[in-house]
């Protein structure tokens, strides 16, 4: 059986590998923003993956814990994973969520002034 941290890396590489080859091989703009969404989640999941340690838990203290348990403020770091890798990717999340909202009305906008969304069609746009 494949382990999982295996598998989750295999995916977000196929999900880049995909996205990759929407962006180049896709002409309707629509499809090529998908391909760059599924690169982005590509990225995100390896990332994840590759902070992940197996048999370690996420860093949450319980406060009510802290007060009256002196061994569990000064809790082995090696039990606990490292947070930083979660906080890149939430943040790299809210970022893809804004860039992906501006291809969209980017793309509303060239509907709306060329009534089609084939590239190959933006002649105005070539130089």
């Amino acid at each position: 059986m494949i382990e999982p941290t295996a598998l989750y890396t295999l995916t977000g590489a196929l999900l880049i590998l995909i996205g990759f080859a929407a962006i180049m091989l896709k002409r309707n703009l629509i499809k090529m923003m998908l391909g760059f969404v599924m690169v982005e989640a590509g990225v995100h999941l390896l990332i994840i993956c590759f902070g992940y340690i197996p048999g370690r838990t996420a860093p949450i203290i319980n406060a009510p814990d802290l007060l009256t348990d002196v061994a569990a403020m000064t809790a082995v770091p090696q039990q606990f994973v490292d947070p930083v890798v979660q906080a890149i990717v939430l943040t790299a999340i809210v970022i893809a969520v804004g860039v992906t909202a501006l291809m969209l009305a980017y793309v509303v906008r060239l509907y709306g002034v060329h009534k089609t969304l084939d590239v190959g069609r933006y002649v105005s746009l070539k130089w």
